[in-house]
This record gives structure tokens, sequence and C-alpha cells, in this order.
């Protein structure tokens, strides 16, 4: 594996034609851990002391912002799928070095992460799809009032940007966890000045999305481990995306968690963490 920093410095990577931004922690010998994030999220949303325990528990972790997002190549006024969010992440994996790894996906990046362990089967050693669903309609649907929130026009100043998703965590935040204000604050002020040219993001990773419809039959194709988390409170998914998730894939383990909403509260780090850490151990040489 080439020489790269650890830590929380910021790299740019050549990967599937465009250039990702990525960081990582722990030590580059240990079996690597893929961090995919959200629609319209950024490699900053994966909190560092989440990322710090991943590591802590023996694994290289490595986030990066999707196309379209941060500080990767934005595509204005070009469609993609999920299928080109993945090999994107496979073409990062190829620029570290990395033969095969361990992937968690969050929400869209859930998504993703799926995708990739069904098309590019020996790059993945295990699979943890974290709050997102299989694309089948009636399954992990979205309260409408929050439509609103998804499709807003841009802010147009950070302290704008900031109070937007305050609001947004405010609705589709756990209930059953204490939430974390002023690291969203603080989150929020960091990813509009890492991106402030963020308009239409959304919108096309959302059209990704939607095209890919739904891919049941292509879940059933996954054999390696895999586990799926997600909330009982979850308002942007509803946990029926997790529990079709987990019937779709052959052996997946599911993991409801009573009070979890559409994000990561730290109260519920150690149940997250866990539930990866364990199901990565249960992939031949995890």
């Amino acid at each position: 594996m080439p020489d790269h920093t650890t830590g929380t410095a910021e790299r740019i990577a050549p990967a599937n034609g465009i250039r990702l931004c990525f960081t990582t922690f722990g030590d580059p010998s240990r079996p690597a851990l893929l961090l995919i994030m959200g629609l319209g999220f950024q490699l900053v949303h994966w909190p560092d002391e989440f990322c710090r325990g991943l590591s802590e528990r023996g694994f290289f972790v490595v986030r990066f912002d999707n196309r379209d997002a941060g500080r990767s190549t934005h595509l204005p006024g070009t469609d993609y799928a999920l299928t080109d969010l993945a090999a994107d992440a496979v073409g990062l994996l190829d620029a570290l070095g990395v033969e095969r790894a361990h992937v968690v996906g969050a929400s869209m990046g859930g998504m993703v992460a799926q995708v990739m362990a069904a098309l590019h089967p020996s790059r993945v050693l295990s699979l943890a799809s974290l709050m997102s669903t299989t694309g089948r309609r009636g399954r992990g649907r979205t309260s409408p009032w929050l439509l609103r929130h998804l499709f807003a026009r841009p802010a147009r100043t950070e302290e704008q940007a900031v109070e937007r998703r305050v609001r947004l965590f405010g609705a589709i935040g756990s209930p059953g966890f204490e939430q974390d204000v002023a690291e969203i604050r603080r989150v929020t002020a960091l990813s509009f000045r890492r991106d402030p040219d963020h308009r239409g993001v959304r919108r096309r990773q959302y059209r990704a999305v939607r095209a890919a419809g739904d891919r049941t039959d292509q879940l059933a194709r996954i054999t390696v481990p895999a586990v799926v988390v997600h909330g009982t409170a979850d308002r942007m998914c509803h946990h029926s995306g997790g529990e079709a998730t987990a019937a779709a894939i052959g052996g997946a383990r599911l993991l409801l968690v009573p009070g979890l909403g559409h994000d990561l509260p730290p109260g519920a780090w150690p149940t997250i963490v866990d539930a990866v850490v364990e199901n990565a151990h249960r992939a031949p040489g995890g």
C-alpha cells in the first residue's frame, strides 16, 4: 500500500475518472474499512470520534466525499447512477492500494455500499448498511413533510446553512438519544466552507437513487457477511427499508435500534460500532 498520511488530513485521489477527497484513521496495515456517506453529505459527517472508535477496534478507516460533494469532483449538468458512485468507491480503493475492504454506508451511502457488494464482490469483505433501503416501493418511505427539507433552495450564507441543518436534524434526528446541537452547528459550518458552491448536488444524487429503482434482485447476489442497522424512529427512511434490505440479502443480520432516527448521535455509536465490527469479524480473515 502506498504511503499516505493518517489522521484527519485531507488528500485527493484519482478514482473512476474523477477526483475524490478522503481522510484516513489508523494503521494502513490493518484491514481497510470504507465509510460511504449519504445524499448531499460530506466526509465530515462521519464524526471523527466515531471513525477513531472503529480504528481503535483494529481497522484502517477511510472516509471520503462522494462525487458532487465536499472537495471531490462536482459534475453540474451531468446525470449519473448508483453504479457510478460504487465504481468511484472501488476506484478509491485502487488508488489506496486496497484489494478488499469492509464497506459501511449510511442512507444513500448504504445503497452505494449494497451496489458495491453486489457488483464488485471481489472488492468487499463485509457490508454494513445503515438507515438505508432497497428501492422497493412502499419500503423505507420518507414522511412527506420532510421532503421540503431535501429540496429547499441552497443556503446562501453559512449562518443560513447552519440554522437549516439544525432544523433538519430536529426533524429527522433520534428522539431516543441526546442530540449534540453544538456539533451539528460546527460540522455544518465546516461543510459549508468546504463546499460553498453546492447547488444541485442533492437533486443530482436523488435522481441517481430514483433511477436505480427496486434493487431487491440485485441485493440477492450479495454473499459477503452483511448487517443492516436501522432506527425504529427514522422518519427520513422508515425502518421497513432496513427490514426489506435484510430480507433481500441471504444471511444478513438485522439490528433495529429503538429511538434511533436518521442520524448518528453519540449515544448510538457504541451500538453501531459493535454491529459493524462483529459483522466484519464474520468475514474470512476479518
